[in-house]
């Protein structure tokens, strides 16, 4: 049995509100984070749980709270009883990857709050990845529910646009911080910090030469039409804004690889198209060796100075060779050395791996999409070119250290897989996400602050004892120091950046990009719990109210929201359909 620690911050009852839409119990590889919150009388009690032991999986069809793995009923229930019950893979920090009638994601716990005294700095990799919003999505407009732990928050938030301010000097990365309430949404205490990065565009006319290699996956699993079919037409789209200084390559792999075009001209769209065009899914999936000849390729064209990158289209049901999360993350680590970047595209439904897929795109240097649609692909391969395919920033760590002074617990919305060792914010030898041309990030955290902090009057967040209402003999001026580190794209020595998040920035008035961002954060919560049709019905509501819906993008998320409302009406929202 694992053990518990308890401590006890006092509070107003009040304060039990901030873990209400938003609360969830979860960890972090090796450090002890607050969870399990529960209101007593005028304190709140809260479990700190020790996370270097793996808990053991015991009840998949009635859920296991410790692993965040919520009940499951319905038709799918036997599968998921079955493969828990079966030799469950484990990763480093204890994650189950489960599959789900077929599809796999990899299980993860929501971040608990954490103690400021206990822990004051949190430090994670970033991610512009937006696959589990787009995979979500495909759930919902088909009339199911997604799987909770196809839900990742991160991703649900950095699937749209904020607007950023845009570098203004030499770095890569500018950093924008906005400090709110959350009350907005559910009459809670809550507070929250937005920090925003934005990388630097490029323009079409001035961006580098491109060495591309389409890794296409055409094995029998590929067949149906939203596989292999859309693959075809995304990567049409694409080869539409290449020109004669690029170079285009196309490995297939099945049962075996195959090199279907090699090194043509990025002008050459018609000897593209045919290529694409001859295409037929069939046979088993051997990706490792299609890996291989996708990475000789493109070191065999490689560009000095150029964006040299694999784009990969599969389902990730790969069953030749290396296939396991593990083996193929160690695969690409190998190959990333070269230079050549990976991005993956995923593609299906039944069979889908996403936990694979995942793996292959964070470890090989890229980004991972999930194309459920021809305007997903328009969006993915078009309209942000540049984001996907130019990389400008790699290695893109966080570190954002809270004042004891100012705030008692915070708690870090998404990102659970990307969790850093506080040691590796300086270690230029620990992968981290990679930003591309004119990409954005958008971290969330809720925060209790302490007494008296931030318009608080009441909210006694310091730790063992205060008075409710009684403010610190001095105001604290820092709220939190936000560091970025971040490598060129071909470099090996990261830079750092910093701001400091001043206590003055708080403002009542909640500004759009942080309320937005919250209401995407509410909707990944609300998928991964209850369910709760109501309050997803609200969400729309306060999207509609506060003129947040300004572009299509946006305006198809609050009908995305009345879709999964109707879903859940009436039942657990545990079970998938």
């Amino acid at each position: 049995m694992k053990q518990r620690y308890t401590k006890l911050i006092a509070v107003a009852a009040a304060v039990a509100m901030t873990a209400g839409v938003l609360s969830g119990c979860g960890s972090q590889d090796d450090k002890k984070t607050a969870s399990d919150t529960v209101t007593k009388q005028n304190t709140v009690s809260v479990t700190v749980k020790d996370t270097t032991e793996n808990n053991t999986v015991d009840a998949p069809t009635g859920g296991n709270t410790e692993k965040g793995i919520p009940a499951v009923e319905g038709e799918r229930a036997e599968s998921y009883d079955r493969t828990l019950k079966s030799e469950a893979v484990m990763d480093a920090a204890g994650g189950v990857f489960v599959d789900f009638g077929g599809e796999e994601y990899k299980g993860h716990t929501d971040n608990a709050f954490t103690l400021v005294s206990e822990q004051p700095l949190s430090t994670f990799s970033t991610d512009v990845d937006t696959a589990s919003y787009a995979n979500t999505r495909r759930f919902l407009n088909e009339g199911m529910k997604p799987y909770p732990d196809a839900v990742r928050s991160e991703e649900f938030i950095n699937y749209f646009n904020y607007g950023y301010a845009a570098p203004a000097g030499d770095d890569p990365i500018s950093i924008t911080t906005q400090l709110s309430d959350g009350s907005f949404i559910d009459g809670s205490k809550t507070k929250l910090l937005l920090v925003g990065l934005k990388a630097k565009d490029i323009e079409v006319k001035d961006r580098p030469a491109m060495n591309i290699v389409l890794l296409i996956d055409v094995s029998g699993s590929m067949k149906s039409s939203l596989k292999l079919p859309l693959a075809v037409k995304a990567f049409k789209l694409l080869s539409q804004s290449l020109n004669q200084n690029d170079r285009v390559s196309i490995v297939t792999y099945s049962g075996e690889e195959k090199t279907v075009l090699e090194g043509a001209l990025g002008s050459e769209t018609g000897k593209i198209a045919a290529a694409l065009d001859s295409l037929v899914a069939h046979g088993a999936t051997a990706g490792e060796a299609g890996i291989n000849m996708a990475y000789s390729l493109a070191e065999k064209y490689f560009i000095e100075g150029g964006n040299n990158r694999i784009v990969m289209a599969t389902d990730g049901d790969l069953n030749v060779g290396v296939s396991s999360e593990e083996e193929l993350k160690e695969l690409v680590e190998r190959k990333r050395e070269s230079g050549v970047f990976l991005s993956v595209l995923g593609f299906g439904t039944g069979n889908f791996k996403d936990a694979r897929l995942e793996a292959l795109a964070d470890n090989g240097n890229g980004n991972y999409s999930y194309i459920d649609s021809e305007q997903e692909a328009e969006k993915v391969l078009s309209a942000e070119l540049s984001g996907t395919l130019f990389t400008v920033a790699k290695d893109v760590k966080a570190q954002i250290e809270f004042d004891p002074k100012a705030v008692a617990a915070y708690r870090l919305i998404g990102y659970e897989n990307r969790a850093l060792n506080d040691e590796d914010f300086v270690d230029d030898t620990k992968d981290a996400g990679d930003m591309g041309a004119g990409h954005e990030v958008t971290i969330i955290y809720e925060i209790v602050p302490a007494n008296g902090v931030l318009g608080s009057d009441g909210i006694c967040g310091t730790p063992i004892s205060c008075t409710p209402g009684e403010a610190p003999a001095e105001q604290p001026e820092n709220l939190a120091s936000v560091k970025i580190r971040y490598k060129q794209p071909d470099g090996d020595v990261s830079k750092e950046l910093s701001k400091t998040v001043k206590v003055s920035e708080h403002t009542e008035d909640v500004p759009e990009e942080l309320a937005f961002a919250y209401c995407a954060a509410t909707f990944a919560k609300l998928l991964r719990s209850e369910g709760n049709s109501s309050m997803m019905l609200h969400l729309a509501e306060v999207l509609r109210q506060r003129d947040l819906l300004t572009d299509s993008y946006r305006q198809e998320f609050a009908e995305l929201i009345k879709t999964a409302a109707a879903l859940y009406m009436g039942g657990s929202g545990n079970e998938n359909g």
